[in-house]
């Protein structure tokens, strides 16, 4: 492992950035060059674009420009499978080509300048360095407070994430040979990337506006994204459910006590809106249980059929002679 001037591939997903694409792809070769020559990363690094089953030209950006430039690499899945997939599939391919990967989304809200950071932390012995946002001025209030409501319950939850990172980090080649163990269908990268191990280091950037097009992560992806984390990575749920049934089975069988006294009593009082409540309430409680157990069946059943998390389909000429792959 070369740490005096690492070969570097930057991977990046891409789905459906025909528009941010032309203006971003400059920027990190800009990046790669300089890097390049102040010594820090060999002068054969990369970038690597990993077409997600984009429906308008991406795939046709990737080859032209990997036809005009030789550090342009890409690599372009069967089907759109997913932001994390495709990330996936990037550093699979690219860890027995680089001593290091840096991962970053195309929309060129992640400041590239941070790498300089990165590779710099790598140099000094680190082999997992993240990208930290250090604030969300550019925020809105509502986005601002889902955002950090979003990591403090993945803590709270038991899934080990580093607050406000995301999917924009650098990992060595050894740590993706250990990565590449894990062998999980449900795929939620930045909690599962501390699992691994190794030295590790932040690296604090402030994040722009996105330069062009539209945000691919809308409240419902967030939302959804939230729960795989929190069901890929912790049981914490499933005991919640067993803590939270034990209560209902206490306060249902102090309020069964209660039912015979007040009969043997005689001070019974027929009351059809307090039996409709309780009545209502306790399936509720069931359906709710019902559901976050099927969620967890449901990737059980997933993970048995072991199917490839991804697909690569076709390359650009300069990648080499692979011609589809599976992971």
């Amino acid at each position: 492992m070369n740490r005096t001037q690492p070969i570097l591939y930057i991977v990046i997903p891409c789905y459906n950035e025909q528009e941010v694409l032309p203006i971003t792809a400059p920027l990190f070769l800009q990046k790669i060059n300089d890097l390049s020559a102040a010594g820090k990363i060999s002068p054969d690094s990369r970038i690597l674009f990993v077409n997600d089953g984009s429906k308008d030209k991406t795939w046709e950006i990737i080859h032209s420009l990997a036809a005009a430039d030789e550090h342009y690499l890409g690599i372009s899945q069967s089907r759109n499978r997913g932001h994390q997939n495709a990330v996936l599939a990037g550093l699979m391919e690219a860890k027995s080509r680089c001593d290091i990967t840096i991962s970053i989304d195309c929309d060129g809200q992640d400041d590239i300048n941070a790498m300089d950071g990165m590779v710099d932390a790598y140099r000094e012995g680190c082999d997992v360095v993240y990208g930290v946002r250090s604030k969300r001025d550019t925020d809105t209030f509502f986005k601002r407070f889902t955002a950090e409501s979003f990591y403090k319950l993945l803590n709270a939850m038991g899934a080990e994430v580093v607050y406000n990172h995301a999917d924009y980090r650098l990992l060595s080649s050894r740590v993706l040979e250990e990565f590449a163990k894990f062998k999980e269908v449900n795929l939620f990268l930045r909690g599962m990337v501390p699992l691994v191990g190794f030295k590790s280091t932040c690296v604090t950037y402030e994040r722009h506006e996105r330069i062009a097009g539209e945000s691919h992560y809308p409240l419902s992806k967030m939302l959804s994204l939230a729960f795989d984390g929190i069901t890929s990575l912790s049981i914490k749920p499933i005991r919640f459910i067993t803590g939270f049934g034990v209560f209902v089975a206490l306060v249902s069988f102090i309020g069964v006590i209660w039912a015979i006294v007040e009969a043997l009593l005689g001070a019974t009082v027929s009351g059809w809106a307090s039996m409709t409540s309780i009545i209502c309430f306790v399936s509720g409680v069931q359906l709710i249980c019902l559901g976050v157990i099927g969620e967890y069946i449901g990737k059980i059943y997933m993970e048995t059929k072991h199917r490839p998390r991804y697909i690569i389909s076709e390359t650009t000429p300069n990648f080499g002679d692979v011609k589809e792959d599976a992971q």
